[in-house]
């Protein structure tokens, strides 16, 4: 595996994801046993969402020469509890399905976390019911904010008191927790707060759970993740969202095609500059998955960015290119190509070092 220069290091030689400097003298194979330290663990916490891509760059990861000595261990917590973990210096990577908040730059700045920003792959938020739903085929934003703001709960509860030619039967919605990027972003697109939303529905930050909830309620409704959609259409049915592009059914083209909106945006791991630079392990692993990014993004289910795009992001990674391009903002309907260059400005700036 190709190793990338990292500024102010010199290295000699990689054997099974531990860099070595020096030549290690001869021993017996049992004195060497015995010296042999506990393999790294690089631990990653975080979005649900970003989950499967990093899930199957860390299964290729620990199959390969330089990951087998190297522990990933994984955790779906939800991006906002990903993030806070992430700020306390408690985890060195982080999955996010949106940007870092004002908020979390604030307590990463507290306790000293310096970090890069990555940009991993694009999403759809999918809103989804049920196969034997033979009435709801697209749903609109405003008809979305009608049953999802914080005003229609207790209220709302009827799918006819969404659109009245639909059935007068109880609705089940299921949805993302609080933690999750995903709550906040649809919130925030559909609501124009992240914090707007009704709290009387079956909510998780673990998307498997939502995919659940409406596989097994033909009355259900839920959004979540794209890659967890299509993962599951035999038990699950789009709805086409009714958007300023038209009404756009959400998939790989038209989030490339720049039409599925508001409900697309960037998704991003955030890696603590510290460990990056301290630690062989978590350089190998993100070296290792950025440098396969369009693979594992499709292997995954979800939206891969442009194949050009991801030598750009190693250039992030390479030059430690600190913060966020997104100021805190949780910018709704960008395109792909606005989410790239927005994400590589910095790279254009003068970095601090």
């Amino acid at each position: 595996m190709a190793q990338i220069p990292w500024p102010g290091r010199r290295f000699s030689k990689t054997i099974s994801g531990v860099v070595l400097a020096a030549v290690v003298p001869a021993v017996p194979s049992g004195a060497l046993l015995a010296q042999a330290s506990p393999a790294p663990v690089v631990r990653v916490e975080g979005s649900s969402t970003v989950f499967p891509i990093m899930e199957v760059a860390a299964r290729a990861f620990r199959a390969s020469s330089g990951g087998r000595s190297v522990r990933v261990t994984m955790k779906e917590t939800g991006t906002s509890a990903g993030l806070r973990r992430f700020c306390q210096g408690q985890i060195p990577i982080a999955n996010a399905s949106r940007p870092i908040s004002t908020k979390e730059l604030r307590a990463c700045a507290a306790r000293g976390v310096t970090f890069i920003e990555l940009p991993l792959a694009f999403d759809a938020i999918t809103v989804a019911v049920h196969p034997r739903n033979t009435w709801a085929s697209s749903i609109s934003p405003a008809d979305l904010a009608l049953l999802w703001n914080r005003r229609a709960q207790g209220r709302i509860r009827r799918w006819n008191q969404v659109n009245p030619v639909w059935p007068d039967k109880a609705i089940r919605l299921c949805g993302p927790g609080r933690d999750s990027g995903t709550y906040d972003y649809f919130n925030k697109a559909i609501n124009g707060s992240e914090d707007d939303s009704r709290a009387d529905y079956t909510a998780s930050e673990d998307d498997t759970v939502l995919v659940r909830c409406v596989a097994n309620d033909p009355l259900a409704l839920g959004y979540f993740g794209f890659s967890y959609y299509r993962g599951n259409t035999n038990r699950l049915r789009a709805l086409a969202i009714a958007g300023p592009k038209g009404t756009v059914a959400p998939s790989l083209k038209s989030v490339q095609q720049e039409r599925y909106q508001p409900l697309s945006r960037p998704l991003f791991v955030y890696v603590n500059d510290r460990a990056l630079r301290e630690q062989a392990s978590v350089r190998s692993f993100l070296t290792f998955t950025l440098q396969r990014g369009l693979r594992f993004s499709e292997q995954a289910g979800a939206i891969p960015l442009p194949a050009d795009t991801y030598r750009l992001v190693e250039s992030k990674l390479y030059r430690h290119v600190l913060g966020t391009s997104f100021g805190g903002d949780l910018p709704i309907g960008l395109s792909i190509g606005q989410a790239i260059r927005r994400s590589f400005e910095q790279i254009r700036s003068p970095q601090p070092r």
